[in-house]
């Protein structure tokens, strides 16, 4: 039986230490809490044999994200969905991606918010998971 490889981290204003700062990194020198646009493209064209990686990432917002872009993303085409638990202002964005790294994972997923600003412009991410499945 495959054992399932969970990464998750819960985020916070306190400094990370070295080592989950290096298990966070990208292979692009980005925290995958920042996201990286790179890693991101990279999965779009991604080698089918690289692990595929359940994604979600919890992040909070100055102003509501209106719900047809909320709409707009499942219609996306990577099988990605931007939720809104019952919490205002926090918001749930999960798919799948195929990458070598769970840190690179979710770069790839916050990447996807970068390269599409009109879906939100300002976010802070508060948590990430990655499990390889």
């Amino acid at each position: 039986m495959r054992r399932r490889v969970t990464e998750a981290a819960i985020l916070s204003d306190h400094p990370q230490s070295p080592a989950d700062v290096r298990q966070w990194t990208c292979p692009h020198a980005q925290h995958a809490r920042h996201g990286c646009v790179p890693c991101y493209q990279a999965s779009a064209d991604a080698d089918p044999a690289l692990p595929l990686w359940d994604v979600a990432v919890w992040f909070t917002t100055v102003w509501p994200i209106p719900i047809r872009a909320l709409q707009d993303v499942h219609r996306h085409g990577r099988r990605f969905t931007l939720d809104q638990p019952s919490t205002p202002l926090v918001y749930i964005l999960s798919g799948q991606v195929r990458t070598a790294l769970g840190a690179e994972a979710v770069a790839a997923m916050v990447g996807f918010l970068q390269q599409n600003r009109h879906i939100v412009e300002e976010f802070t991410v508060t948590e990430i998971r990655a499990v390889h499945s």
